[in-house]
């Protein structure tokens, strides 16, 4: 069954309802959210860039208000599916940190699908560390949510760096509140959390998808660095830096990142064929 041409909507998937929203006519943008947010985070691109595209976000499976359990190689496999839910044969990804793990898979994995693909403070893949650190703390959010409960982690995890906003805007900082307090970490809960099989060099450099790289200004520094390392790696990549935003680029300065996608998007050719025949 297709999926409705604008609003929202749960579609039924293999082992999961997905919360999805679309906006817009035209080239396909799928949005794909980082971990613990959810496709509220993206509503401001998705009003910014219908006047141009087909804009799409979705609650990853476990996250937000889509069902199921939280995997990233699922994750791929569902753009797959609501792709073919709104008869669209072709699409731009755009994945936020985490959810940049699930783009760049999607693109090595449907080359023929992606017309290009945008990587926002993307973790390390298939690239050594410059910077070897654990950036969020997995297990120690586990034993938090496991002996005091999911508000004892919540609140650890507002503090944590790559939940801070620089933008003074109530709206964002309210909006990041209640995004959070949605996020029912399921994921953390898993007794036997999904493996993830990891990319190698060769991946990256066998990909020639055109590539845009973001990263806040603000962002981590394991985070910049792998920025830099990804763009040299890639075929056909190139980075661009946010002025003024940290982690959260698209709630830091939603105007000035759209006007980024689009003009990323815009000079490809490619995003003008998207519709099944």
């Amino acid at each position: 069954m297709g999926a409705a041409l604008n609003g929202e909507s749960f579609i039924e998937v293999e082992g999961a309802t997905l919360r999805v929203r679309s906006a817009g006519k035209g080239a396909a943008v799928v949005f794909v959210h980082g971990w613990a947010l959810d496709l509220d985070m993206w509503q401001a691109q998705l009003n910014l860039l219908a006047p141009w595209y087909r804009a799409i976000a979705f609650d990853r499976r476990g996250f937000g208000l889509s069902s199921g359990e939280p995997s990233i190689e699922q994750d791929v496999e569902d753009i797959a599916r609501l792709l073919d839910c709104f008869g669209i044969s072709q699409a731009a990804v755009v994945g936020m940190s985490q959810g940049a793990r699930v783009a760049l898979r999607w693109a090595i994995k449907h080359r023929e699908r992606v017309s290009c693909l945008v990587l926002d403070g993307p973790p390390a893949e298939g690239l050594p560390l410059t910077v070897d650190t654990q950036e969020i703390p997995i297990d120690d959010y586990r034993a938090t949510i496991r002996n005091q409960g999911i508000e004892a982690f919540r609140r650890k995890w507002a503090q944590h760096p790559f939940m801070r906003l620089y933008t003074t805007a109530p709206g964002a900082r309210l909006l990041l509140q209640e995004i959070a307090a949605r996020y029912p970490a399921r994921d953390l809960s898993m007794h036997e959390p999904c493996a993830l099989f990891p990319l190698k060099v060769g991946d990256l450099q066998g990909l020639s998808t055109p590539t845009l790289i973001l990263n806040g200004e603000y962002d981590s520094e394991q985070r910049r660095a792998t920025a830099r390392q990804m763009a040299e790696s890639l075929p056909d990549a190139h980075l661009k830096i946010i002025s003024g935003a940290g982690h959260l680029a698209a709630l830091d300065d939603h105007n000035n990142y759209a006007r980024i996608l689009h003009g990323f998007f815009s000079a490809r050719a490619a995003m003008g064929r998207n519709f099944l025949t």
